[in-house]
């Protein structure tokens, strides 16, 4: 189950139940299935926090995944900033809603076991993020 929530912001405007297809598309393609999945649209003051908090990390970032996933069944947490999200569109001359969906679908990533924590990982992310989204019709 993928469920969609809004901590004091408001939530972006996405086809739900096409996104959630998608979602599990993509996961079907690293043989996982999805268990519990939320997603929770908050501000950067939030992610900076969780961030300071659970990762000892003192910068904003798009995205924090906790990952709960057991084997093959994905779940996890998925705080996405809002706010950086929209920066990020920005800066890289992106749609809003296309940076939105390369979050999100970054979070299920390494849910699905994808890394990002060196420069050769974080290159190899980007094209699975690539791959991904040419699978939406954004």
């Amino acid at each position: 189950m993928i469920t969609y929530i809004s901590d004091n912001i408001k939530m972006p405007i996405f086809p739900k139940r096409k996104t959630t297809r998608w979602i599990y598309q993509v996961a079907k393609q690293y043989n996982k299935k999805i268990g519990t999945i939320t997603f929770i649209f908050c501000s950067e003051d939030i992610i900076l926090k969780m961030n300071n908090q659970y990762l000892k990390h003192d910068y904003y970032t798009d995205i924090i995944t906790f990952d709960y996933s057991n084997e093959n069944i994905i779940s996890g947490d998925l705080f996405v900033s809002v706010e950086t999200v929209k920066s990020n569109a920005t800066k890289f001359n992106e749609p809003y809603i296309k940076e939105i969906y390369r979050v999100m679908i970054h979070g299920i990533l390494h849910l699905c076991g994808a890394k990002d924590d060196t420069p050769i990982s974080k290159i190899e992310m980007k094209q699975l993020e690539n791959n991904a989204l040419n699978q939406w019709t954004i």
